[in-house]
């Protein structure tokens, strides 16, 4: 599994089906000039993740621990 893909797996383990919802399933994770980033269903602009998939994994159990939109 590439990069892109262990994010993603990551989002769903760490939110859950129920807590996620389609906004996980519709997920566009990217990987541009500043780094990670995901697009959720709902939000404009796309959210940073980190530079590398270690730091994605860490800003996506932050976002999700705050709640925003994810749970």
């Amino acid at each position: 599994m590439n990069e892109q893909g262990k994010i993603l797996s990551y989002l769903l383990d760490v939110i859950g089906e129920e807590g996620c919802g389609t906004s996980c399933s519709d997920a566009d994770v990217f990987l541009d000039k500043e780094g990670w980033k995901m697009m959720l269903e709902g939000f404009m602009e796309p959210w940073f993740l980190g530079k590398t998939a270690e730091e994605a994994k860490v800003s996506i159990k932050e976002y999700a621990s705050m709640g925003f939109g994810l749970s």
